[in-house]
């Protein structure tokens, strides 16, 4: 591996190393809070399907915006004001009442979305412009193996410091472990140098760059609506003009159609899991992060030895493979009334998990032409967050008319038929 490629990786690996401190923490025990809290299935699905609103609405302006601009410059300024937005989960305890918490955080977890945006849209062509295809599949590997490892680690931390600590301030101190894993994951994205050996800012001052960063983010929200809305003596916009449609009438088409549905039927039980933990199974949070660590453990062994196993059956065997583990997971949750059941579900999921996630992206990678990646990859985004805010709904419907553990059952039929489609056009 070239030294400029191999910097870079280490950087990249740095980033999801400290990315996985806030997965294992802030983001793993957050719909559990909720339920603690008293929330519904519907609130927590707003955790995952509020985001999807706002991808699907502000991902396309953002491929326009990206053409001509630096990826690193640009990703790496979001990505901080992304960040900021999570500060506030510290405070909400002391300041409001459960419900209005709730909703706060969901606001919160919104706003987190305006730069979130753009930046799914710019980093997966970042990672592609910076790791060559031949380097790629041992980079995201070892990207899955780390998160898997400091998931696996933080969320066996933040379970003991739960049943420690009293509640809520117990789940502050899981909130201020995630900004911890934000504060490092963003120094080592400032490490990052692009073709010239330029990194995203030569100098870093400690006030300055988050508020140059804002002004930058204000201007493109400005000039994004400017585009969009209707001048005189300018014919209106088209979608057409957005929509690289011409993409989705050849083999991409089919593809993106079925990692849509791929994406929907993934999170149909994911509002639903921390509501059936909490209040069907009755398990502590101990057990909870247990569960969490398990399935983060095995994430990083599926992940390890996916070079391997690809190597031996091919990506797309792979990724079916990965599929039908995956969607084994809701079924086993179903059929558990104990822990060891529940345990046993984390296992087959994390298996499946770190085999299809790697071998998602990888694949995905190799149907992107390097000279049209943006509008490849915002039709990408826009199948994977209308899947998340369609499986995320879905989710909560299906609890009210049959009850948690029988929606369950439906949610994994729905995971093997997306398996199927992957079989065929992935």
């Amino acid at each position: 591996m070239p030294l400029a490629v191999q910097h870079n990786a280490h950087q990249l690996y740095g980033d999801v190393f400290g990315y996985g401190l806030m997965a294992g923490s802030t983001l793993a025990f957050l719909p559990v809070y909720f339920a603690r809290l008293g929330g519904s299935s519907f609130q927590v699905a707003l955790l995952t399907a509020a985001p999807a609103v706002m991808n699907l609405l502000l991902s396309l302006p953002a491929v326009g915006w990206l053409q001509h601009r630096s990826l690193l410059r640009v990703t790496f300024d979001l990505i901080v004001l992304n960040r900021l937005c999570y500060v506030p989960f510290l405070f909400l305890p002391w300041l409001v009442g459960p419900n209005t918490e709730i909703w706060i955080m969901v606001a919160l977890t919104v706003l987190t979305m305006l730069p979130g945006t753009i930046i799914n849209v710019s980093f997966n062509s970042l990672l592609a412009d910076m790791i060559p295809p031949e380097h790629r599949a041992q980079v995201v590997g070892g990207r899955n193996a780390l998160t898997g490892l400091s998931m696996l680690g933080t969320s066996l931390l933040c379970g003991w410091l739960l049943d420690q600590l009293p509640f809520p301030f117990n789940y502050q101190v899981v909130f201020a472990v995630g900004l911890v894993g934000l504060a490092i994951s963003t120094y080592y994205l400032a490490r990052l140098r692009d073709g010239q050996g330029r990194t995203p800012h030569r100098r870093l001052p400690l006030l300055a760059w988050p508020g140059a960063g804002l002004r930058r983010f204000i201007a493109i929200v400005y000039t994004t609506g400017r585009a969009l809305a209707p001048q005189p003596g300018r014919p209106p916009l088209r979608l057409g003009a957005l929509v690289r449609v011409d993409l989705l009438r050849g083999p991409f088409g089919l593809f993106l159609l079925s990692y849509f549905l791929f994406y929907t039927f993934q999170f149909v039980p994911v509002p639903l899991l921390p509501l059936f933990w909490v209040n069907d199974l009755d398990l502590a949070d101990g057990v909870i992060s247990i569960g969490n660590a398990v399935f983060h453990l095995c994430v990083l062994m599926a992940s390890v030895a996916l070079a391997r196993v690809a190597a031996r059956l091919g990506h797309h065997r792979v990724l079916i493979l990965g599929a039908l583990l995956y969607g084994l997971n809701p079924l086993l949750n179903a059929l558990a009334y104990n822990v060891p059941l529940f345990l046993v579900s984390m296992v087959i999921g994390g298996i499946g998990w770190g085999f299809a996630a790697g071998t998602l992206a990888t694949r995905l990678m190799d149907r992107v032409p390097a000279h049209d990646r943006p509008a490849h990859m915002a039709l990408y985004n826009l199948a994977l967050y209308l899947g998340v805010l369609v499986g995320s709904f879905s989710g909560p419907v299906l609890a009210d008319l049959l009850g948690l553990r029988e929606s369950l059952f439906v949610s994994t039929g729905l995971r093997f038929v997306a398996m199927l489609l992957l079989m065929l056009w992935a």
